[in-house]
């Protein structure tokens, strides 16, 4: 089933553009080759989430993630960050985030279930999920996870959290707390 992506805010989108005509992405030493050249496909709105914030469990948009294709295949990404003076182009960058985000998006279609899809960052642990929403309808300002919501961690995962196995939030929830819980071994 086709999923419902959200429309990409008009000053996000115009970012991304200026940052893909600015002089800096026409570097001769970007492993992609020229950036300028790199198409932006699979927008999705950005949401954060501090599991041991008092907002727990409530993610915040923080901006937006396109990946970006040459010849159709995404080999880099970029994204643009809500400012208080608006949208702003925060960074483009590679790694394995890109090819995971493809792979979890292309077995969403897959689904019989409609799905909004969202990324989900978890940055204390460098975790990153494909979001799928059950609300369809919903806008990019509700940042709520409904009870029908999947969770798809992205390759890497955080250990003991299996990449790409849809969870809800109310299993996942605890699983991240008990991963920022563990102490560090140095």
């Amino acid at each position: 089933m086709p999923l419902h992506a959200l429309p990409v805010p008009a000053p996000a989108d115009r970012c991304l553009t200026a940052a893909l005509r600015s002089p800096s992405a026409r570097s001769p030493h970007e492993p992609h080759g020229d950036r300028a050249a790199l198409v932006p496909v699979r927008p999705l709105p950005l949401y954060l989430l501090d599991p041991g914030s008092p907002s727990s469990g409530v993610p915040q948009l923080a901006g937006w993630r396109f990946l970006l294709a040459r010849g159709g295949v995404p080999v880099s990404a970029a994204e643009t960050t809500l400012t208080p003076d608006g949208w702003a182009f925060s960074h483009f960058f590679d790694g394995p985030f890109v090819a995971s985000t493809e792979l979890a998006l292309t077995r969403a279609e897959q689904s019989a279930q409609p799905w909004q899809p969202r990324l989900l960052s978890v940055p204390r642990l460098y975790m990153h999920t494909l979001w799928l929403h059950a609300d369809t309808a919903a806008g990019a300002a509700d940042g709520r996870p409904g009870e029908a919501d999947l969770l798809v961690p992205l390759a890497p995962a955080p250990p003991g959290i299996a990449p790409y196995r849809a969870l809800s939030i109310s299993v996942l929830l605890p699983l991240l707390s008990s991963r920022l819980a563990t102490p560090l071994v140095g």
